[in-house]
């Protein structure tokens, strides 16, 4: 097993070489790169003569772009833009002036600007820091690059800095290769806060356990009225909020998954459709099942009761976002690759643009009664199942997309 593993892993970097020496190959430009700690030189004379020379005795790194007369530096960061697009870190182009020439998509989805807007711009302006904060100005007034420094400003992450001249040694570009990881700073900070709050609900759930028995147990010695208001009153109140731990410990820890091969039809039109039909007739609420022909017999891992539970809370949903018209609820399914795509569709009042993107926050909601668990257990326990699941709004209705892996295996007789 170990050898095939290895043999995968050779295979891989094999193919992933040939992409590399390809791409360098179709590119439009003469260019040398020179790395001192790796002791290598990569230079490209012609368009598609590719030279890699070893044992390099150069003290600095750098990259020398010779562009053709033909084609301006303008139009080579055009033929990369696209290319850098695909890149998940922020890449950055800067001239000699600090004018931002190039900024690939991923910088400017995490800086939350419009790309076209700061092209043509001093780099502080997409950055918006002071000038001796940013680093690539360093590396142009320096002239020396910056290799894998942590950056500890508001756009936390590790930098790493090129210089591009041209064949006459004067400076084209200062390329800035920015691993941006707020998000992994911000992940951190929400798992901690998960731990402390699960441990703090955890120890408030042992006393309520207790004070609850204890008025079970009082019940039969106290005179009737007292006896009704334990009843009615404080204990459905101690359960309300136990369950309310119950699903936030939920949500905050990874819960224990049960495996269980379901099949796509019987689920959706003789398990829930059997729970759900009957309260839809109570309510005057139409639910309409569009199982594909492909999808009918297709399998996948789960637990029928969570599940239940998932589909349950999105159609109490919708019967909280009804308006006086009648409530039309359409649950489909498809077959896609190796996927089944689940959408649960409502014609209620929808979800207002300002709130959809909070919807599967823990103890978010807009109603006066409820937990704002609901949507946040719902997610959890798609995600248990390697699933995805996202929501659509409009003033039309509300669309949840499910997607859940094929289960592949062998199905138990």
């Amino acid at each position: 097993m170990i050898i095939n593993h290895n043999f995968k892993e050779m295979e891989q970097l094999k193919q992933e070489l040939s992409f590399y020496k390809r791409f360098v190959s179709l590119l439009p430009f003469s260019f040398t790169y020179t790395d001192p700690d790796l002791r290598m030189e990569l230079i490209k004379n012609e368009v598609q003569t590719v030279n890699l020379i070893k044992n390099s005795t150069a003290k600095n790194r750098e990259l020398k772009i010779t562009p053709t007369p033909i084609i301006p530096f303008e139009e080579i960061e055009i033929f990369l833009n696209e290319i850098l697009d695909v890149v998940p870190h922020h890449i950055v182009f800067i001239n000699s002036k600090g004018i931002v020439t190039l900024c690939n998509a991923q910088a400017a989805i995490d800086l939350h600007v419009d790309r076209e807007s700061v092209i043509g711009k001093h780099v502080r302006e997409l950055l918006q820091i002071p000038d001796e904060q940013i680093k690539m100005l360093e590396t142009l007034r320096t002239g020396k690059p910056i290799v894998n420094q942590e950056i500890l400003d508001k756009n936390y992450g590790i930098i790493n800095t090129r210089l591009i001249k041209n064949s006459e040694g004067r400076l084209e570009r200062v390329v800035g290769v920015f691993r941006f990881l707020n998000h992994i700073k911000e992940a951190e900070k929400q798992t901690l806060a998960s731990r402390i709050a699960a441990g703090i609900a955890h120890e408030i759930r042992n006393p309520l356990t207790t004070v609850r028995g204890y008025l079970q147990l009082l019940q039969g010695r106290v005179d009737e009225e007292t006896a009704e208001m334990f009843q009615s009153l404080l204990i459905p109140e101690i359960d309300r909020a136990n369950k309310i731990i119950t699903d936030f410990l939920r949500v905050s820890k990874p819960g224990t998954v049960k495996s269980e091969v379901l099949e796509v039809k019987d689920f959706f039109i003789h398990y829930l459709g059997h729970f759900l039909n009957s309260d839809a007739l109570l309510h005057n609420v139409n639910i309409t099942y569009k199982i594909s022909e492909a999808s009918a017999n297709s399998f996948f891992i789960g637990d029928r009761e969570e599940l239940f539970q998932v589909f349950s809370n999105l159609y109490r949903n919708s019967l909280q976002a009804r308006d006086d018209s009648t409530m039309d609820i359409t649950i489909s399914t498809e077959l896609i690759g190796s996927t089944i795509f689940i959408e649960f569709f409502d014609n209620g009042v929808g979800i207002a643009p300002n709130l959809l993107q909070h919807v599967f926050d823990p103890f978010f909601t807009t109603k006066d009664e409820g937990t704002g668990l609901g949507l946040s257990v719902s997610k959890k326990i798609i995600e248990n199942y390697h699933g995805t699941m996202s929501v659509e709004s409009s003033p039309l209705g509300t669309r949840f997309l499910i997607y859940l892996p094929v289960y592949t295996g062998k199905v138990p007789l």
